[in-house]
């Protein structure tokens, strides 16, 4: 998540590939593990099920437009 206005950079969900599938995770401040799932066949599925649980929400934001493409956690 990138804030326009200040250029601050939050992140908010992720997933990874491996041998067994895809993993993905979306941000939470607490001990959330219905956040994290394991096993997906696409990144498609593993990206909307981060986008499910709004997490961008945690940092007040409402009312967003997520850019389906993801990106590298920058430096």
């Amino acid at each position: 998540m990138v804030d326009d206005t200040a250029g601050l950079v939050e992140i908010i969900g992720g997933y990874r590939e491996n041998k067994r599938g895809i993993d993905a995770y979306a941000r939470t401040m607490g001990y959330e593990p219905e956040r994290s799932r394991k096993g997906f066949d696409s990144v498609q599925e593993a990206k909307d099920f981060v986008v499910s649980f709004s997490p961008w929400e945690i940092f007040g934001v409402r009312g967003v437009e997520v850019d389906s493409e993801a990106r590298p956690i920058p430096d």
